[in-house]
């Protein structure tokens, strides 16, 4: 099985989500796993968007990337630009990708347009990141390094 580590900086929004999305839709193929360089807490939008997808991170708790020091990933990915300057060094096969999204947490205006920005990152998440982990159960075991996918690069 596939061992994958999302890490945000905080391991409250994106990362949690991810977490979720990749350990109920691949469930069996993929086991996922969620921390922060600065962990705080699981935002409760997160958690709310993530039920109307019928997929309960409720039970979740933010961790530091420290608490999983002992845990070998195949597949490191930081989902935010500052956790990606931060990130840790990973020894053993771990391959790091970057593939960064907004944080929904510091969106403003009305709370349907600050759930909207919860939920267009949910989406976005699950139509990079299920495709692409699916294409890693594929591949060879990746080399270990470092790739940041840009802008207009696709994944």
């Amino acid at each position: 099985m596939l061992k994958v580590l999302f890490l945000c900086t905080e391991n409250s929004c994106r990362s949690q989500m991810a977490e979720g999305l990749v350990n109920h839709d691949l469930a069996g193929q993929v086991q996922a796993f969620s921390a922060g360089v600065r962990p705080s807490r699981v935002n409760p939008l997160a958690i709310q968007v993530m039920a109307e997808l019928g997929i309960d991170i409720s039970q979740h708790r933010s961790k530091s990337v420290d608490d999983l020091a002992e845990t070998n990933f195949d597949l490191v990915i930081t989902v935010c630009d500052q956790a990606r300057e931060q990130c840790p060094v990973f020894f053993g096969p771990a391959e790091v990708l970057h593939v960064g999204y907004p944080d929904p947490a510091r969106s403003t205006g009305t709370e349907e347009e600050i759930m909207a920005a919860f939920r267009e990152v949910r989406d976005e998440m699950r139509r990079q990141l299920l495709p692409l982990l699916k294409e890693k159960l594929r591949a060879p075991k990746p080399q270990k390094g470092c790739i940041a996918a840009g802008p207009d690069q696709e994944l």
